[in-house]
């Protein structure tokens, strides 16, 4: 059964079409506007409906009803001017939330300032966790919840495996607070009890501060060399 929230993307570059056609796929009414006919186009199957227009001009989002929608997604961050005026005629025109795409941290501040509710900057993001998961020798996935605090997922070393969470303590000695264990692609035990033994091949996916995470990280290259 479809979901009652309904979005509007617009812009439908490769962050945009990939945001777009994800909420299609679990459910959600999604209309796509993008004035490229090509993208818009290549997006036909992955929209509820998608239209070429110009999203700049006010009286085109009007006609559309954008402003009946309850989300609107701004994927333009890399024409400044249109993105700012876009997010600008999205809470105008009464859009509850607006997200919008930043090419950097002034353009981000010019969004939020005309009313942006939640910016993203995806390629920024994106080096982050690559970066993080480089240098942090075992850590598979890294998620900046803040710019102090991270989830991350970590595969067990042998020093690890065939122990309990009860026995790794990580809490206690790391300030690390183990939120899952993931066996397999399928099979996630989530607030795992701490008498739960780590197997080879487990993930563990876990919270703390960047520099707790480090510190643990730290401690485990030490135990394996």
């Amino acid at each position: 059964m479809p979901n009652d929230k309904e979005f509007v993307v617009i812009g439908l570059g490769r962050f945009g079409s990939n945001v777009a056609g994800s909420l299609y796929r679990m459910g959600y009414s999604v209309l796509g506007i993008d004035s490229d006919e090509t993208r818009v186009q290549r997006n036909v199957d992955h929209c509820t409906h998608v239209v070429e227009a110009d999203a700049t001009d006010e009286h085109t989002l009007r006609s559309l009803g954008v402003g009946d929608f309850e989300v609107g997604i701004v994927s333009i961050g890399n024409h400044l001017e249109a993105s700012i005026l876009v997010t600008l005629l999205l809470k105008e025109l009464g859009v509850s939330e607006v997200i919008s795409k930043a090419s950097s941290d002034i353009h981000g501040k010019l969004l939020r300032r005309v009313g942006a509710d939640r910016i993203v900057f995806p390629e920024r993001d994106m080096g982050l966790r690559l970066a993080n998961s480089l240098a942090l020798d075992n850590v598979v996935d890294y998620l900046e919840i803040t710019p102090d605090v991270s989830i991350v997922e970590i595969t067990t070393t042998p020093s690890m495996q065939g122990k309990t969470l009860r026995q790794l303590d990580v809490r206690a000695r790391f300030d690390v607070n183990v939120l899952a264990i993931r066996s397999s692609a399928e099979h996630v035990e989530v607030s795992p009890s701490p008498d739960d033994p780590i197997n080879e091949g487990d993930i563990l996916i876990a919270l703390g501060s960047n520099e707790a995470v480090r510190k643990w990280q730290h401690f485990q290259n030490k135990e394996r060399s």
